[in-house]
């Protein structure tokens, strides 16, 4: 985001949201600040071990606030099985996932708020939309709702609505793997969940592209990420008045169709530290109502419907109370 007007607050960044395999009434807050720390699974030094270790401490200062049904982090090796194997299978699974969702439908309701304190100044970018099929069988986005944007002190960018729309809902391929460094950090119990959990960084910054940074939550049985926390990067500041700023998010995931994981609630709460005046934002992203494609499609005879596949909607996580 980009700033409009000099804002008027200094605020601490906070997260709250839901996750859960089904949904449940269940909030996480963490508190953060992040930097361009490098992570890596090669602690063969013991100089480079304790970098990494202090570089996890900056990045995750303050980690637990509120931890409702969220597990004290073990930090012991896992049982069984390698950290090789388990990034191994999780990043071929990300794959799978990312090739399934490409097949479903779903609606997804972004909010973007301005803040003072903790209360929406009126400022708001709202935009409901549905990502569907046309005739042909091409991706098609259908907006439902957009009203006028009233943000005043920022302004969305071409980068902001791309990562609503495609890092938000974070996945690590087998064939992105390799653009990362990744820490084996613990195992941690998120709800009734047992997971394994990451840290991870981009190794470099090639071009304009953008990359995900923070922690990941990997799940034990399925080896689908479950959960997510950090930013995208890099932030873009080019001149004083042309700065470019994301926020920290998490994003919470259920399991679609018995089978994949599949993004269903995005939260951030973050002041944006431009050069000239803090701007604190609230953004909510819901993903809702997946169908894999085709399932609206009935057959008909003589004006009678023969079969008709039934509706497969998730139940909607719970939103923190405002």
């Amino acid at each position: 985001m980009h700033l409009r007007k000099q804002a008027e607050l200094q605020s601490s960044t906070s997260f709250a949201g839901l996750f859960a395999r089904q949904p449940l009434g269940v909030e996480a807050a963490v508190n953060s600040s992040t930097s361009s720390f490098r992570y890596t699974i090669d602690m063969t030094f013991p100089f480079r071990y304790v970098r990494l270790m202090l570089a996890l401490v900056l990045v995750f200062v303050l980690l637990p606030v509120v931890r409702a049904q969220e597990g004290t982090l073990d930090k012991s090796d896992p049982k069984g099985i390698t950290v090789e194997e388990i990034i191994k299978r999780f990043s071929a699974k990300e794959k799978e996932f990312k090739e399934a969702r490409d097949q479903y439908t779903y609606r997804q309701d972004v909010k973007v708020q301005t803040l003072e304190g903790d209360t929406p100044d009126g400022g708001e970018y709202k935009q409901v939309f549905d990502v569907s099929f046309d005739d042909k069988g091409r991706r098609v986005r259908n907006v439902v709702f957009a009203p006028q944007s009233t943000l005043v002190r920022v302004g969305m960018t071409t980068e902001d609505f791309d990562d609503i729309e495609n890092r938000l809902p974070f996945v690590l391929t087998s064939d992105e793997i390799g653009e990362y460094d990744i820490l084996y950090v613990g195992q941690q119990k998120q709800d009734e969940l047992n997971t394994y959990v990451f840290d991870i960084a981009p190794k470099q910054i090639l071009g304009k592209k953008r990359y995900f940074q923070g922690r990941i939550w990997v799940d034990d049985h399925d080896f689908q990420i479950v959960k997510t926390y950090g930013k995208t990067v890099p932030d873009i500041k080019k001149k004083k008045n042309q700065e470019n700023l994301f926020p920290k998010f998490t994003t919470w995931r259920e399991q679609i169709d018995g089978k994949y994981w599949f993004p269903t609630y995005t939260r951030a709460e973050d002041t944006l530290k431009f050069a000239i005046g803090d701007v604190k934002i609230r953004e909510i992203v819901k993903y809702s109502n997946y169908k894999r494609f085709g399932s609206k499609v009935t057959i008909t005879y003589q004006g009678e419907e023969v079969k008709k596949v039934p509706n497969q909607q998730p139940e909607k996580p719970q939103e923190k109370p405002q």
